[in-house]
Formats: C-alpha cells, sequence, structure tokens
C-alpha cells in the first residue's frame, strides 16, 4: 500500500492505494468509523476499496474537505486517460463524474478547499493547464509546447504553483505561481536557478493567510528545501546541515517543516522548527521511509520497510497505524552495503545474500529504473523471490542515479548508457573477484531503465554476462523516441542535448540495437503491448534484429502499460524471470519449474 493522504480540513479522511483486491486500486480510510464500536454499516467501514478496473487505478488524490477522491482513467495501463472524481462514501459499483476533457497524459493535479482544481494534460502537441471549478465548467489557463507539471494550489484557490521547462531543459525545471482571479491567469512570479540547477514546488503554507511556497533546490548540490514567498519575493534557505538529499512537507499549523533525509539508501526523518530554526530527530527505524506526513497535533506518519521486512504504516509515537489489507509477506533477508570504486567515485552497492548457502553465489544483478531514482534498504518482493530462488542480489546505484547529489545525479548527461554501464562493470568485477558472485552464473536484469542497461549490457559487455532479462525496456532509441509520450521526449532531449537529427551520434552510440550483434547471453524480453514510456514498436524492432543472429531468445507481451497493476500478472513474470535464468543457467528449484 501506499501512505494513506489525508484531507486537509477532515483529516479522519485518507486515500491511498493497495492490491489487497489482487489489482493495485483506491482505498479510502476513515478514522472515525475506525474509532466507532458501534458502527455496523458496511456501506461506512473503516477502509473500504473505492475504484474496480481490470487493469487496476494508479492515480488518486483527495480534495481537502473530505468529500470527494480524484482518480486517473485509462485505457489498459496505457497512462492516456481522464480525471474523474467520485464520492468518498460511494463504491466502485456507483458512477464517477468524468472531468470533460479530451484524454491525454496526466501532469499534475491540485486540489483547493472551495472544490476548484487545477489539472495539467500532456499530449504530442503541447502540456496545457485546466481549470476546473466545483460546478463541472472547465477553463483552460494557458498551455506550452515545453514540459510542465502542476504542482500545488493554494488552499483558497487563488494562487496556482507549477514547474515548467519553458528554457528548455526538462531536467532542471523552473517554478511559476500563477494568481487565479475570476478565472483568469495571471503570473504572479518565477523562479529559476540557471542552467542545470532544478527547482521543484512541493505545496503552499497550510495557513490561507501564508503564500509562501514550499521548494526544493538544488544550489549546493544536492535537494534541500526552500520556502519562497512569491508576493515579496522573499526566500529563506534554511541550509540544513545534512549530507545526503531532502523532501520535506508543512507541519499543518506551518510552524517546521517535517524533513525526510535519503543518506545512503536509507532515511531518516527530522523536524525543523521554523522559529527556533532547530532540527530535531523523529524517531523512525533504521530502513527506507517512502512517504511520511504530519498530521495535526505534530504526530508524523510514515510508511516504512527494510530489505528484510514488509512495509507498514508507523508513527513516531513507536505505534503501528495501518498495515496493508489482505495477507501478510513474508519476511526476507537483510541488505548489505558494499562501496567500490569506480571511474566517476565510489559507487554504493546492495547486496542480498540467499539463506543456507554459501559463496560464489549465482548472482543477479537487478538494476533500478529511473535513472533519477535509487535503490535503497526496503523491501523487494523482486529481490525477496530472487533470494528465495538461491541467488545473491546485488543493487548498484549507478551514476544518474537519484539520492547521492546533483553531480552524480547528472553525469549521465549527454553520454547516457555509457556512464552507467561503467559503473555496473566495476561492481560485476568487485563481486568477482572478491568471491561473492561465480562468474558462470551472473544475471544481467532489469526494467524500464533497467531494462534499457540490461540490453545496452549485453551487447557492450558481451563476455561479462550469463543471461539477460530485460522488462519494458528501451531497445531502439531513435524509434522509442518519436513512439514516447512527449514528456519523455522533452526528457530525452535534455539528457542526451538535442533530438535525434541534431546529436546522431550520441543517440547511435546510446541505443542497444546498434550492439544487437555482440549480443551472446540467452536473452528474456517482457514488454508490455500498451506502454507509452518504452513503446512497443522499438521493442519489435530489437527483437527483429536479435533473431537474425541466433541468440537464444524469448519473449513475453502482456495486456498493460508499462508494467501490470494486477498482481497475478506480476507474479507470472516473476516466475518466468526466474525459471529463464535456471533454466539457461542448469540450475533447478522446486519453486520455479522450467
Amino acid at each position: 500500500m501506499t501512505l494513506p493522504r489525508w484531507a486537509r480540513r477532515r483529516p479522519a479522511r485518507s486515500v491511498f492505494t493497495c492490491n489487497a483486491s489482487g489489482t493495485v486500486e483506491v482505498y479510502v480510510w476513515d478514522r472515525d468509523a475506525d474509532h466507532d464500536p458501534s458502527n455496523r454499516d458496511p456501506s461506512s467501514r473503516a477502509v473500504r476499496q473505492l475504484t474496480r478496473r481490470p487493469a487496476g487505478t494508479y492515480l488518486a488524490a483527495i480534495e481537502p474537505l473530505g468529500e470527494w477522491v480524484w482518480w486517473f482513467d485509462d485505457e489498459a495501463g496505457n497512462e492516456f486517460g481522464m480525471w474523474r472524481r467520485q464520492r468518498f462514501d460511494s463504491s466502485p459499483d456507483d458512477p464517477a463524474d468524468r472531468v470533460p476533457l479530451d484524454p491525454a497524459y496526466p501532469a499534475g493535479l491540485a486540489l483547493a478547499a472551495d472544490g476548484t482544481a487545477v489539472l495539467g494534460r500532456c499530449t504530442d502537441a503541447a502540456t496545457s493547464i485546466h481549470l476546473v471549478r466545483p460546478d463541472g465548467t472547465v477553463r483552460e489557463l494557458f498551455g506550452h509546447v515545453e514540459d510542465g507539471e502542476v504542482a500545488a494550489v493554494r488552499a483558497d484557490g487563488t494562487l496556482l504553483a507549477l514547474a515548467h521547462a519553458e528554457h528548455g531543459d526538462a531536467r532542471h525545471k523552473a517554478v511559476r505561481v500563477v494568481a487565479l482571479e475570476n478565472g483568469e491567469p495571471r503570473i504572479v512570479a518565477d523562479l529559476w536557478d540557471g542552467p542545470e540547477l532544478g527547482l521543484v514546488p512541493v505545496d503552499f503554507s497550510p495557513l490561507e493567510d501564508d503564500p509562501r511556497v514550499l521548494l526544493l533546490h538544488e544550489r549546493r548540490g544536492r535537494l534541500e528545501p526552500l520556502l519562497w514567498n512569491p508576493l515579496s519575493g522573499e526566500q529563506f534557505d534554511p541550509e540544513l546541515d545534512l549530507p545526503g538529499e531532502v523532501y520535506a512537507e508543512w507541519y499543518p499549523d506551518a510552524t517546521a517543516l517535517l524533513i525526510g533525509h535519503d543518506f545512503r539508501a536509507r532515511t531518516e526523518l527530522f523536524r525543523y522548527d521554523l522559529t527556533t530554526r532547530s532540527l530535531t530527530r523523529v524517531a523512525s527505524p533504521r530502513g527506507t521511509i517512502t512517504g511520511a506526513t504530519a498530521r495535526p497535533g505534530g504526530v508524523v506518519e510514515f510508511l516504512w520497510s527494510s530489505s528484510a521486512t514488509p512495509p507498514v504504516v508507523l508513527n513516531d509515537r513507536g505505534g503501528t497505524v495501518i498495515e496493508p489489507p489482505g495477507p501478510k509477506a513474508p519476511p526476507s533477508v537483510p541488505a548489505e552495503d558494499a562501496w567500490v570504486d569506480g571511474p566517476g567515485g565510489r559507487i554504493h552497492a546492495l547486496i542480498c545474500r540467499p539463506r543456507d548457502a554459501g559463496p560464489p553465489f549465482p548472482t543477479v544483478f537487478l538494476v533500478h529504473g529511473g535513472p533519477a531514482s535509487h535503490d535503497a534498504d526496503a523491501f523487494s518482493p523482486l529481490v525477496a523471490a530472487w533470494v528465495d530462488a538461491g541467488f545473491a542480489v546485488v543493487r548498484v546505484n549507478y551514476r544518474g542515479s537519484s539520492g547521492y547529489g546533483r553531480a552524480w545525479r547528472d553525469a549521465i548527461e549527454h553520454r547516457p548508457g555509457l556512464t552507467e554501464l561503467e559503473d555496473l562493470q566495476a561492481v560485476r568485477d568487485w563481486a568477482v573477484g572478491t568471491g561473492l558472485a561465480d562468474p558462470r552464473r551472473l544475471v544481467l536484469a532489469g526494467g524500464s531503465w533497467g531494462g534499457y542497461l540490461t540490453l545496452l549490457g549485453l551487447g557492450r559487455m558481451p563476455e561479462a554476462w550469463s543471461v539477460g532479462i530485460a522488462s519494458v525496456p528501451v531497445a531502439d532509441y531513435v524509434t522509442a523516441y518519436y513512439d514516447e509520450m512527449e514528456a519523455l521526449r522533452a526528457f530525452d532531449r535534455a539528457l542526451f542535448g538535442g533530438t535525434p537529427e541534431e546529436v546522431p551520434d550520441r543517440y547511435r552510440e546510446a541505443s542497444p540495437i546498434t550492439y544487437v550483434d555482440r549480443v551472446r547471453a540467452p536473452l528474456l524480453i517482457l514488454a508490455g503491448e500498451n506502454d507509452p514510456r518504452c513503446p512497443i514498436r522499438q521493442i519489435e524492432n530489437y527483437i527483429t534484429a536479435l533473431s537474425r543472429t541466433g541468440t537464444p531468445l524469448e519473449v513475453y507481451r502482456f495486456d498493460a502499460g508499462h508494467g501490470s497493476l494486477v498482481t497475478e500478472e506480476r507474479i507470472r513474470q516473476t516466475a518466468k524471470e526466474i525459471s529463464f535464468a535456471l533454466r539457461h543457467l542448469g540450475m533447478s528449484h522446486p519453486d520455479f519449474p522450467a
């Protein structure tokens, strides 16, 4: 489940997504019903499923008054659809109001206490921002050919904050605040830190008479909080003495900030008092926090897990707030830290070893997606399944990963794929050299950007890997560029420094299809028929080219988008991946038949 997000004017009501039904769907939670022993009405149960769709529902938000929940309605996981709103106290069989706009890719949603909504839409032509009034009327505020995203709206609906790339760099956005006066937008202020420095708008102050916006900036080489008053231009930078990257949100009374500190693949929480300008540790176990919120009264709730322990929502008083509905996942093994010298600096990797066995292990390198993401000491069913099958799992936070500062994250620009492979090669050689990994039984696997790096690694490092497994990958970068959603094309232009026509050599060198004739390892490719991020045509091009070489190849296509929200489908894919590796490594396991 995700962290329950609560209605700002009715804190007892929350919304989250969960796969307890067998598909990721939207759930609502009413704490008042939870605490009412006389409540016998099944329609007002404390935790209820709100949506039920064949491909699942992954985006949802609750209005500040807690009366309505908004969720995104796409077709078969293709992320192309429209927003709907549904009453909090309704059921999956009740109708949901549709915003009267043509389908598009979502580009943010912000909800005000007066019922006003502002939503972003992205098409192949442009990004547009729309105002939706409580009576259902819709007005386009503005649009632009460059990428943009709605971030937040002030509680009274008078100010809107958004991120934009009108300067042409979708990886390092600027921030704009717009006044919404009688439906007529008026730019109040712009803030941009300059080339290669991004700003991330988080939220307006929860107080109605306070126009400040909480942002994240990169002025000192890592993400840190910044308070900005767009009416006066005043800025306040707390300058926190924390070595890692930071995310933040307001405490409900606006007297403090809740700080999440990501450092070396784990998370700490802090309270930053805006009056005393002091930083105080918020109690949390060692591991990873994937969402945190401060509730009225100052209690902090967070979604926590570790590599060994499945996720649960805890609070800073030592209590369990809510556990995911349905059967509990079994525990797995803890993660060990490894630091490996690489060509761009020390590389951080996480190692999970199988129980009841000794090295050298058959080893799978599970490569994370993004690329601006990172592997953390967090529970992963996929990692746990590989460990249960007898594999050591190595997760590498290569250059390009977030969580290690802006320079590390941006080191792949103009040389994507190639830079990450240098770090993967260094950790691969370390794992073999230390006796951890069996060099005859090495699997390179990943999804999305990790699937891209898998295909690129098999072609550029053909002797390094025994088996390859690429899920929803970029396989033919030029074709992918023209078929993917516009927001990703903008990302690619910023990453490569131009379009395929402007910098053709960079795209050619970074494209897995360029090296398809060099692939030697047996390869399994998994592809979503409706994937807007790594579209099917460019994967088909790669499959056709590889088929001519005689390299062992299996392809599994599934009816969803960039991955599946259906639990049985995810289990099926995991079983196929592990069984494929076992078969081609000459191994067997009773839980994964060939």
